[in-house]
């Protein structure tokens, strides 16, 4: 089955972001990119910042199919101590990629964008409203495996696998004395 045109465009505008980074995400390098005319992307995509918040979905969209495969249960079966050690543990496991980076970081100007992405992250591991041991153990393991996220995305620097392994289980750590009673 062939992909839709607008999947198609969204997967061009991440390619163009991972090569060339955001600054040079236009309609023009996309369309290129998809191999449409610019008219073809317009149909979909009346302006850039319409294709900003649909590519923000988009990356979305993967990371919520991610994190429910890790959940290994529907969204909604899972306490929420199972949702934020899926999302710690998913977090860990994967790659950056720059455009997820590019795009967390342009959501920082853009509360439309932002609302987008905190909508996904506020779900799986909400900000604790009371300082409850619990809610801290597993709001400290999302900081913690988004901070190594963070490092592997923005540093080039990839640690070594005992290293990283090492991580991990420290971080793992802090999701399971969460989730005992």
């Amino acid at each position: 089955m062939r992909p839709s045109s607008r999947t198609q465009i969204l997967e061009a505008a991440i390619r163009v972001t991972e090569k060339e980074g955001i600054t040079s995400l236009t309609l023009e390098s996309v369309a290129v990119e998809a191999g449409l005319t610019k008219g073809g992307l317009l149909y979909h995509f009346r302006t850039r910042e319409e294709l900003l918040v649909a590519i923000q979905r988009h990356l979305t969209e993967g990371w919520e199919k991610q994190l429910e495969a890790r959940l290994g249960k529907a969204f909604a079966e899972a306490t929420a101590a199972e949702r934020a050690i899926a999302y710690t543990l998913m977090d860990m496991e994967s790659e950056p990629r720059k455009a997820d980076l590019a795009f967390m970081v342009e959501s920082a100007s853009d509360p439309e964008l932002a609302q987008v992405w905190n909508s996904l992250v506020d779900r799986w591991v909400p900000v604790p409203s009371e300082p409850d041991p619990a809610q801290l153990e597993l709001f400290l393991a999302r900081m913690a495996a988004d901070g190594l996220w963070l490092f592997e995305a923005t540093t080039g620097t990839r640690l070594t696998p005992a290293v990283k392994d090492a991580l991990r289980q420290r971080i793992a750590a802090l999701t399971e004395s969460a989730s005992t009673p």
